[in-house]
């Protein structure tokens, strides 16, 4: 009887063993706070892949940029320091211009839109990112940006001297077309920024607002509706084909459903973030007809100039989106 519990022990613990050496983890670097709406989605992708692999595969979000910066991720998960994260896309739109589409003023304004420029720009996306050895899993955008401000902007000339937060390419080309000073500052580093005075003014959405308390030193916001960024979850190809084909359909299955979700909550927030930024006594309005106007004509030069460098890649998206 000795000898059969020894035997049994001895198969239980071969089985944990191997359980053990087939369970995966992956970590996943987050920009965002905890309780942004992105990382929340992420978490439920999380925990909807565990449970449905058996917890053969987990994956750890690490938001506010605590594994990685933002501009640090996508090569974290290109080199496989990370094999799995979430970008901004247009962070990278000095690599290539097409990761900066969604952020080209006024182009696409509204969730539909947004939807429909994402249709046009993902295939031209998903080849670049795959020469690059990576996969886009899902895409999520932020609500419409508006402009923030320490004080009452009724025209592009109001703008001047301000100092401006920029996160990529297109907004630190609206500063310098404004005459604001752009000063390069990531999502997570917002906060200090704007407590310590280092900028005064940028273009966000209310979701962004709200993470940062930006009642707590700015006056104003306008809704210009200027563009929806958005966020994209991507994971390394090599770590991807390591796994057994069951858990690849499985995450291919899972983001198609948190990409859905994604965008649902982005739209049922947005009303609710302005609502919040005007509580805590912000000026929450639409531009004025004047800043509406001036903002229109910028979106055309920019826009413009976005498919100068862009080339015949930029033209067939705007085209292919401008016909849907």
């Amino acid at each position: 009887m000795k000898i059969d519990r020894i035997a049994a022990l001895a198969v239980a613990s071969a089985l944990a063993a191997g359980s053990a050496m087939a369970q995966t983890k992956w970590d996943l670097p987050a920009a965002y706070p905890a309780t942004n709406f992105h990382t929340i989605n992420m978490q439920k992708f999380a925990d909807a892949v565990k449970a449905g692999t058996g917890g053969k595969l987990e994956i750890t979000i690490h938001p506010g940029g605590s594994l990685f910066k933002a501009t640090e991720i996508k090569r974290a998960v290109q080199t496989g320091q990370a094999p799995i994260g979430e970008i901004l896309i247009s962070n990278f739109e000095n690599e290539d211009p097409i990761f900066g589409v969604d952020v080209v003023p006024f182009l696409a304004t509204s969730f539909a839109d947004a939807k429909k420029l994402w249709a046009a720009q993902k295939p031209v996306l998903v080849k670049k990112l795959a020469a690059q050895g990576m996969i886009a899993l899902f895409a999520v955008p932020w609500p419409p940006q508006g402009l923030y401000a320490k004080k009452e902007i009724n025209s592009l000339a109001d703008m001047k001297g301000l100092k401006f937060r920029a996160y990529n390419r297109g907004t630190s080309r609206i500063a310098e077309l404004a005459g604001a000073q752009p000063i390069t500052i990531q999502a997570a580093e917002l906060s200090q920024a704007l407590a310590t005075g280092k900028v005064d003014s940028f273009i966000s959405s209310g979701a962004t607002g709200v993470d940062s308390k930006v009642w707590e030193q700015l006056t104003h916001f306008y809704d210009t509706q200027a563009w929806l960024p958005k966020d994209l979850v991507i994971v390394n190809k090599a770590a991807f084909d390591k796994l057994d084909d069951a858990t690849k359909k499985l995450i291919l299955a899972e983001a198609e459903k948190a990409e859905a979700a994604g965008w649902a909550e982005s739209e049922r927030l947005s009303k609710g973030f302005l609502e919040t930024l005007a509580k805590n006594g912000m000026k929450v309005q639409p531009p004025s007809a004047k800043l509406a106007a001036e903002y229109k004509e910028l979106g055309k030069k920019l826009t413009e100039e976005w498919l100068q460098k862009a080339g015949a890649d930029g033209k067939a998206v705007v085209d292919a989106y401008r016909k849907m």
